[in-house]
Parts: structure tokens; C-alpha cells; sequence
């Protein structure tokens, strides 16, 4: 079984015990998807917490947090990744589960199941409500990383720090393992998700299907594949492939652990715009990452979107503006949080912060 990368998480959570005052509201338009209606339960009582969860990009001395955002992290992900462990066993064909259990098992800070599992908790659900769906949202974020590195797409024989699954099993099984883990997921969220009533777990589905095909994460991918060369492109356009490739997965892992978790309409909907915003927030951070870091870095292949002649942030916006819409996006998306119980929502105030300044 696979664990996070410690050394990683330490330089990340470093990064939490500096801050500075410097902050910029220029920033582009931006656009909020459609939504789907959810028909959820009573809003909950609050109670105030101060919290102190603020860094920025500059490098200077602030007081520690309250919250332990790296202790969280590494026990989160060691419980998810005993939760992948067991979802899927190595058994016959061994070929294709061994490929699947290659990516699914190899890493990763497991950021999309996490939230999941903090938004359930945030609106007073329990993790073992969410557990099942932070599953299958990892699974299907793997199956998105298996088919994106293969030759006909980015062609990319890194991954996590390790060579992709089609340079081990070949394309014909990392296609097939990858479409075993897209369907496998849905079967794990219907069968496997306990405690919640069937009209919140079919509402979770749907929401996880929607997100996912051909006016989500699909989308993003191919208008994506179809902007590679060309110089008309705006920031619109970016926006577009981004809210759909990138944000989609994001706000998917937040809206559904809401729901499972019991959330109202109105905690749903400010969740969900909170998703959108820290979903962008991650595509502006790695636009500047792949310009910024070295594949040892990244873990993965770096400067390959500068090769492909992809449109980025950085190509339209410039690095320094880029970081001053990461800044925005960050700003709006804790916003949304600030009438939940500040305590339960310090995971997810630290995980907008670590989208934000993470360096790998």
C-alpha cells in the first residue's frame, strides 16, 4: 500500500508559518457553471472559532496556525489509501487489477477525496458516510491521469515520480484498466456507501456523472486537445477548459461529501462555489509550476505544456498576474466558508492554502 510523500508534505507545511499582507484584486471575470438542484436536509446550529490558516506567496515570519494541516493530511490520506487497499484486491485477471492497483496505489496527496471527506464533516456528517464516495472519486481522478499520460494525449512516461502505467502494462491494458476504474466507481458509491439515505446516494451519483462526461471533465479535456497552437484564444476559453478539466473533479469531491454528509441547499451551493474557485485556483498554481519547477520537482514531466504550445495562465496573464489570480481565487473561496463553524471548516480553509502555495 502506497503512503504520501512526507518529504513533500513537510516543505508544503512549511509554507503555512509565513504570510504577508500583500494581496491584489485584479483579476479576470469570473464565470460560474450550472448547477444542479438538491433537495437536503435542515440547516445546522454554528458556533464561532477564530482560526488562523493564512500564508501568501511572499516568505515572511507569522504566527503558527491552530490547525495541524500536515498531521490531518498524513492521516487522511493513510486512511483513504487503506480504503483504496481494500476496494480494489489484486485478484483474477491479474493483469488488468495489477494495473489498476499500479496507479491507484502509487502516491499522491489525495487532495480530492480529502475534501470530500471535509465537506461531509463540515456540514456534520461522519466520514465513514463519505469514505465509499472519496474512493471513487480518487479512482476516477487515476482513470483521468492513466488516459492523459498515454501517447494519443500528452504522451507523458511520468507520473507521481514513476514511469506511467502504459510504459509498464502497455496502451491496450492502460486504456482497459482505466475504463475499469471509471466504471468500478460508480459501482463502489451505490453498493458501498452506508448510513445515508438512497435518494442522497443517487444525488451524489448523478452529480458524479455529470461532472465527469461530456459537460465536464470531457469537455475541459477536449476543447482542451483542440486549443493546442492556436494564438485567439482568450481567458474565457482557459476558463472554460479549466472549470471542466481540472475544477470539475474538485467540486465534484466537495459537493458530494456535502451531500452524503447531510448538508442544506444553501450549505451545497456555497460549497460548491467554494470547489469552483480552489478547482481554478489548482490549474493557475500548476500552470506555474510546469514553468517553474523541474520534473524532480513535479513528479511528473515538466515545461511539457510549454512544448505542447498549450494555452496557460502564464502564456496569457504573465507569472506575476497569474499569482495575483491564484491570491483572488483563494480569497473568494474561503470566503464561502465564513458562516460555516470555523473549526470544522479549518481543513478546508488549509487545503484552499496548500492548493494555493503547494510546490509539487
Amino acid at each position: 500500500m502506497s503512503c504520501v510523500n512526507l518529504a513533500a508534505w513537510t516543505q508544503t507545511c512549511s509554507i503555512f508559518n509565513q504570510a504577508s499582507s500583500r494581496r491584489s484584486n485584479k483579476t479576470q471575470p469570473f464565470r460560474t457553471l450550472k448547477t444542479l438542484p438538491v433537495s437536503l436536509a435542515s440547516q445546522r446550529p454554528r458556533r464561532p472559532v477564530s482560526i488562523s490558516a493564512v500564508q501568501t506567496l511572499e516568505e515572511n515570519p507569522a504566527p503558527s496556525p491552530t490547525f495541524d494541516f500536515k498531521s490531518y493530511m498524513i492521516q487522511k490520506a493513510s486512511t483513504v489509501n487503506q480504503a483504496l487497499d481494500a476496494a480494489v484486491s489484486l485478484k483474477d485477471p491479474v493483469k488488468i487489477h495489477e494495473s489498476m492497483r499500479y496507479s491507484l496505489l502509487a502516491g499522491g496527496k489525495r487532495v480530492r477525496p480529502v475534501l470530500c471527506l471535509a465537506a461531509c464533516d463540515l456540514v456534520g456528517g461522519h466520514e465513514s458516510m463519505a469514505m465509499p464516495a472519496a474512493c471513487s472519486i480518487e479512482m476516477i481522478h487515476t482513470m483521468s491521469l492513466i488516459h492523459d499520460d498515454l501517447p494519443c494525449m500528452d504522451n507523458d512516461p511520468l507520473r507521481r515520480g514513476k514511469p506511467t502505467n502504459h510504459t509498464i502494462y502497455g496502451e491496450d491494458v492502460a486504456v482497459l484498466a482505466g475504463d475499469a476504474l471509471l466504471a468500478y466507481a460508480f459501482e463502489h458509491i451505490a453498493v458501498c456507501t452506508k448510513g445515508v439515505s438512497p435518494a442522497r446516494i443517487v444525488r451524489a451519483i448523478a452529480e458524479l456523472a455529470k461532472y465527469i462526461g461530456a459537460d465536464g471533465l470531457v469537455a475541459g479535456q477536449v476543447v482542451d486537445i483542440n486549443s493546442e497552437g492556436r494564438k485567439d484564444l482568450g481567458i474565457e476559453h482557459l476558463e472554460f477548459i479549466h472549470e471542466h478539466k481540472t475544477a470539475a473533479l474538485l467540486e465534484a469531491a466537495v459537493v458530494i461529501g456535502a451531500i452524503l454528509g447531510g448538508g442544506t441547499d444553501n450549505e451545497v451551493e456555497k460549497l460548491r462555489t467554494f470547489a469552483r474557485c480552489i478547482g481554478l485556483l489548482f490549474q493557475v498554481v500548476d500552470d506555474i509550476l510546469d514553468l517553474t519547477k523541474s520534473s524532480k520537482e513535479l513528479g511528473k514531466t515538466a515545461g511539457k505544456d510549454l512544448v505542447a504550445d498549450k494555452l496557460t495562465y502564464p502564456k496569457l496573464l504573465g507569472i506575476e498576474e497569474s499569482k495575483k489570480l491564484a491570491d483572488k481565487l483563494n480569497k473568494d473561496a474561503q470566503q464561502q466558508l465564513s458562516e460555516f463553524d470555523q473549526e470544522k471548516a479549518a481543513p478546508l480553509i488549509a487545503l484552499a492554502n496548500y492548493i494555493a502555495y503547494r510546490q509539487n
